[in-house]
């Protein structure tokens, strides 16, 4: 692993400290990765943890009394105090409250858990559960669901617009005290839109369903991997972020929750581990958070979850992860300024967009412009981003927009290269 370097100038996007560290940049010298909004890449050590998870203790946690297994055990506890510290689910006394983190394989899994097993204990016909037109198919998908079990009512919240029509992404006061009522019992919001790259005000979401006896959920997916998160000051119930977007294994999730919500949601998934007995007619459930952990986990994925997490918040630190996001995110739009066939979406400042640049080529679908700017090497997500009501109300054409999406392992290199794919873009066909 590479030295300490929280230190280190971020701001210097000349200079990459970091690319370094991970395994498929640094062998790929014509590649621009500008995809880390779908997946982020992995560094050495969270891929060798991942390995010497097998080589040094393969065993299943929780199962075994002899010690390999003991050690496995162990190395997952400690994974789920970890988490828990970075995500301010601490107690007064600012111990880790290891027992209310839950692993599943993604974000996904996690809101549908939610929405499954916890919303039907409180929603009720007439009921309403607001979120954002710009929410994740993964936080929007299992709220209608919830609401069609139970007769409740889906509200959502859209944000301001600027004088020429464009959406800033702002949700103003006015649209949250319009929208979140007496009759609102959920609220669930991302917290960095995927699209957009805005950060949401959860913050006053939270304060106002809480203020109507109601819970906040969070989708934290894009948040975690830029910007420091604390589900105490959010005033979350709820929060759910995905490993592979910061810089962990693939099919690793992971839900925090108010101990007592947990202990009164249904488990989403029955079978081995989530047990605490069973009869020929009958199960008690394990106590949270096994009884939301069906079968033998990924305990390797797990494992190097926290190794990632770890290099992400310790080696690198979010301060150096800020300042160069902040830099790339400004030096992009400015090299793209000098296209007059260029749209941004989103907000004008670059500090709006946390590591995203959603854009448009005039007359160019985005799928072609994907397509071209691959053969220069620069790889970046074209399509509706699991996002379509959003696209729809923003207005966009083939409900498709491009999506530049930077991490802290970017250049100006990477800048440089995509904003000639661009041009080259333009050339192939206007000429």
């Amino acid at each position: 692993m590479s030295e300490n370097r929280a230190a280190a100038p971020g701001a210097d996007i000349a200079n990459n400290p970091y690319k370094a560290d991970f395994p498929l940049l640094s062998t790929r010298d014509d590649l621009a990765f500008l995809d880390s909004a779908a997946t982020a890449q992995r560094p050495a050590v969270a891929l060798e943890a991942q390995r010497r998870f097998y080589e040094t203790m393969n065993a299943n946690p929780l199962r075994g009394l002899y010690s390999l297994s003991v050690e496995a055990t162990e190395a997952i506890a400690a994974v789920r105090a970890q988490i828990a510290s970075l995500i301010g689910a601490v107690d007064e006394r600012g111990r880790a409250l290891a027992r209310d983190i839950v692993f599943t394989r993604n974000t996904s899994e996690s809101l549908n858990l939610v929405a499954k097993c916890f919303a039907p204990h409180v929603l009720e016909p007439g009921d309403e559960v607001a979120i954002t037109v710009m929410e994740h198919h993964s936080n929007l998908i299992p709220w209608q669901e919830a609401c069609r079990a139970a007769g409740a009512t889906l509200v959502y919240l859209y944000p301001e617009r600027d004088g020429a029509g464009n959406s800033t992404g702002v949700i103003g006061d006015a649209e949250i005290a319009a929208k979140i009522g007496p009759k609102t019992k959920i609220a669930a919001a991302t917290m960095v839109s995927n699209v957009l790259g805005c950060r949401l005000p959860v913050e006053k979401l939270a304060a106002a369903v809480h203020a109507q006896g109601g819970y906040m959920v969070v989708d934290a997916a894009q948040a975690v991997p830029h910007l420091p998160v604390d589900v105490r000051a959010l005033g979350a119930d709820f929060l759910a972020f995905s490993a592979h977007k910061a810089l962990g294994p693939m099919g690793i999730g992971v839900l925090w929750g108010r101990h007592d919500l947990l202990d009164a949601a249904d488990p989403l998934l029955t079978g081995g581990e989530m047990i605490d007995s069973v009869t020929e007619q009958g199960a008690v459930w394990a106590p949270v958070p096994e009884k939301f952990e069906a079968g033998t986990q990924d305990a390797a994925g797990i494992y190097a979850t926290g190794v990632a997490l770890a290099y992400l918040t310790q080696t690198v630190g979010y301060d150096a992860v800020q300042a160069r996001e902040a830099a790339l995110v400004a030096y992009a739009p400015a090299r793209m300024g000098a296209l007059p066939y260029r749209a941004i979406l989103g907000g004008p400042a670059a500090a709006d967009h946390h590591g995203v640049l959603s854009f448009n080529v005039r007359g160019i679908h985005p799928h072609d412009v994907a397509s071209i700017l691959d053969m220069s090497g620069v790889c970046i997500r074209a399509g509706h981003h699991c996002a379509q009501p959003l696209l729809a109300w923003m207005g966009c054409e083939n409900l498709a927009c491009c999506r530049a999406s930077l991490a802290f392992y970017n250049d100006r290199r990477d800048i440089d290269r995509f904003i000639d794919g661009l041009e080259n873009v333009w050339r192939t066909f206007n000429g």
